[in-house]
């Protein structure tokens, strides 16, 4: 029986059930390569199924019956495209699978920074009552600037217009856009924008797409939101803009490095909300990233086995 390995711990019972002519590894919570090689090693793959950790040459180098790695999710970042093109090996994604939960939580960090959510639920469990003080964001009427209008993206647009705000976007691949999203460059998005959020990929040209030239460019107070990538962002940048008020407050779910270090600067750091890469983690976009990675994979041996 060919064998499928996953990287992580599990995978939904509706996957499985697509996938049940094959044996079924697991490289468990968090993998490293040296863990991942040793798996290919012992197994020799046909697919790999990528949900945490790299999959580089060296992993692919180690299972010479690899055909496929399946994103369970929407980001290939970290998987070495290049590589596995040289290798024959295909690299495919559930586009889509969790678009609606990491628009809500993409909607859930604009709103907890605009409205100063984290702040004063703790305020108010120390006993304060700030009501006479205390004002927060109208978003009705101001700008959101989107940095990529893909599934996700546009899945936000379609609630931050509902809330009333003006949507623009940037993405260069995107096709037809619904009346309600403006197309516009990166220079004017940064100009206008009261928030930005990042719904784009990860790639060797947006590395550190914000960084302290481009938020320079910020209306001040800008509202920040990152549930894509945290390579998008020079997080020392932020960090200074954060505390010089260039940017008022932000929402981020993604991190250069994950999961964050003990002392990371944006601990305990006034303006920060913070979540740990979930934006995609809810139980319908767990069976949603599962049952697509499957197929996926189901598809690319099937195309191979009839070559």
């Amino acid at each position: 029986m060919s064998t499928i390995i996953v990287t992580g711990a599990d995978l939904a019972q509706q996957a499985l059930d697509l996938l049940q002519g094959y044996d079924i590894v697991y490289a468990g919570k968090t993998p490293t390569e040296q863990d991942l090689v040793a798996l290919c090693r012992r197994h020799d793959p046909v697919a790999i199924i990528v949900r945490y950790g790299k999959v580089g040459a060296a992993v692919m180098d180690a299972g010479p019956s690899l055909k496929v790695i399946s994103k369970h999710g929407s980001g290939t970042d970290t998987i070495d495209k290049a590589a596995a093109a040289q290798r024959g090996i295909e690299v495919v994604a559930a586009v889509g699978a969790n678009a609606a939960a990491v628009a809500e939580q993409a909607l859930a960090l604009l709103l907890a920074c605009a409205k100063s959510v984290v702040q004063l639920d703790s305020r108010m469990h120390s006993g304060h009552w700030d009501k006479p003080t205390h004002k927060s964001l109208e978003l009705a009427g101001r700008t959101v600037g989107l940095v990529g209008l893909g599934a996700i993206g546009l899945r936000f647009a379609k609630m931050a217009d509902a809330l009333g705000m003006r949507v623009i976007g940037f993405d260069p691949f995107a096709g037809q856009l619904p009346s309600y999203v403006q197309a516009v460059d990166l220079d004017t998005l940064w100009r206008e924008s009261d928030a930005i959020s990042l719904h784009c990929p990860l790639t060797d040209d947006n590395r550190d797409l914000l960084n302290a030239a481009t938020l320079s460019c910020c209306r001040r107070g800008v509202i920040v939101v990152n549930t894509a990538r945290g390579g998008l962002i020079d997080e020392a940048a932020l960090l200074a803009a954060v505390q010089q008020g260039q940017v008022s407050a932000a929402g981020l779910d993604s991190f250069a490095v994950e999961p964050m270090a003990a002392g990371h600067p944006f601990l305990h750091q006034p303006g920060f909300i913070l979540s740990p890469h979930i934006g995609g983690v809810t139980s319908d976009a767990y069976v949603n990233m599962g049952v697509g990675a499957a197929r996926n994979v189901l598809a690319v041996l099937e195309r191979a086995s009839v070559s």
